[in-house]
């Protein structure tokens, strides 16, 4: 009888990737997926690892799995991903209910160690060497039909010194041009609109193998894909937006006018002590040239109060920043001290509480900031990319190409005809609430 599997994939869009890759090897190899996890025989708990926060909500996941088990629903439960990777005798230890925990570097062999789990009461685990970690093969999407991320390289070799990353999954390696652009047209043959592309830094892409930067070509051969109607970037790292890369997407009338650009902050000492480039000079010049050569772009970072060394003039440093550069989309997170990194045994570290704070009040800018931006949409028309419909308010949900899924904000909207999910329609915006759009289809 062939066995019934469910996974929990948690964390960012990378860690689906290979949540995704890895169901469809299960499947091909006669394992039933299943949505519920009460109704599997193993689960596959993909964890995340980065942070605090985290690390908690793939424990918390964990010992949910573990608490069906010992009810009798569940036989086994494997565990996967960064925090498998990172913390592996820690799970057995903590969680002897767990029946395997594998190293990204196992993925591969995920159908092995699934099946290994059923051959004995021994608890299971393999941890190759985690370069090893697949890139190619089909997927099970776990996203909605008409989206889809794809992951162009994996590792990280930037060493931010606050980031666990390039220890857990090795240094950056891309893959080649060919294998991803193949990829992303079996996904656009099965439906997918929007292809999000990722990576722990995109914009380093192409130089380990190709011995030079290559996502501009890359989104020039994206752009040729049949069917595909928006190409979405994150992870573009500051220091790396060359001419070239805003000239390809200026070109290339697929690709989205949206870059998610993580700066982290914008003091000058502050971004040394984290091994990353720049001040608020370097970083405002960034915003205004990137604004020049796209006028209508969207701009999306992310900040950390606390770190290490944080006074309070270079908190004021990033808050004057937050002003002055009025990024469209902020997420701001309290920094976490993460054992194995250069900054855990950094001097002057910040009450954990006065990063909180500082994290609040930059975001209690942003709000303002996004205020006042939403209110330039009025009266315009965006196309949104629909993903729901509530028939109790008679109302649609969707994106803008200002959007991205699951963090940015949404369009709601009303219409005189039917539209189905994954439709991309004229939305004509007349008001705003909070992070939302307000219009009508026309």
């Amino acid at each position: 009888m062939s066995r019934k599997v469910g996974m929990i994939s948690l964390g960012c869009p990378k860690n689906q990737v290979d949540a995704e890759i890895m169901l469809k090897k299960l499947v091909d190899a006669g394992y039933i997926l299943v949505q519920d996890a009460d109704k599997a025989d193993v689960v596959i708990v993909n964890t995340c690892g980065f942070i605090e926060d985290s690390k908690r909500e793939s424990i918390d996941a964990i010992l949910e799995m573990a608490d069906l088990k010992e009810d009798g629903i569940l036989q086994k439960i494997l565990v996967t991903g960064c925090l498998a990777q990172r913390y592996a005798d820690e799970v057995f230890a903590e969680i002897p209910e767990v029946d395997g925990v594998i190293g990204i570097g196992a993925n591969d062999d995920i159908v092995a160690a699934c099946d290994a789990l059923f051959e004995s009461d021994e608890q299971y685990s393999a941890f190759p060497d985690k370069e090893k970690l697949p890139l190619d093969g089909g997927r099970i999407l776990t996203t909605p039909e008409y989206t889809a991320y794809i992951k162009i390289a994996d590792g990280c070799s930037n060493c931010c010194s606050y980031c666990a990353i390039p220890s857990i999954r090795g240094a950056f390696r891309s893959r080649k041009i060919e294998d991803i652009v193949d990829e992303a047209k079996t996904l656009c043959e099965k439906g997918v609109k929007e292809l999000i592309v990722v990576a722990q830094d995109t914009t380093r892409y192409g130089e380990d193998i190709y011995g030079e930067l290559r996502l501009p070509e890359l989104l020039d051969e994206l752009n040729k894909i049949e069917g595909l109607q928006w190409i979405r970037l994150l992870y573009c790292y500051p220091e790396r937006i060359t001419d070239e890369l805003l000239d390809a997407m200026v070109r290339n009338e697929k690709v989205c006018h949206y870059i998610d650009l993580p700066m982290q902050h914008a003091d000058g000492e502050i971004l040394k002590a984290m091994n990353r480039k720049g001040d608020k000079e370097s970083l405002l010049a960034l915003v205004e040239k990137i604004r020049a050569k796209i006028p209508d772009v969207i701009l999306r970072t992310t900040f950390i109060t606390g770190f290490p060394g944080e006074t309070e003039e270079s908190f004021t440093v990033l808050s004057e920043f937050v002003n002055e550069a009025k990024i469209d989309r902020v997420g701001c997170f309290a920094y976490s001290r993460e054992e194995g990194t250069p900054a855990y045994d950094f001097p002057n570290q910040v009450d954990p509480e006065v990063a909180a704070s500082r994290a609040e009040v930059i975001m209690d800018q942003q709000f303002r900031i996004s205020e006042e931006k939403l209110g330039e949409y009025i009266g315009k028309t965006l196309d949104v990319l629909v993903e729901d419909y509530d028939p109790y308010t008679d109302s649609y949900y969707g994106r803008s190409y200002m959007d991205a899924p699951d963090i940015d904000n949404t369009v709601i909207f009303t219409s005189g005809y039917r539209i189905d999910n994954g439709d991309i329609v004229p939305v004509e915006i007349f008001d705003k609430e909070e992070y939302a759009l307000i219009g009508e289809a026309v």
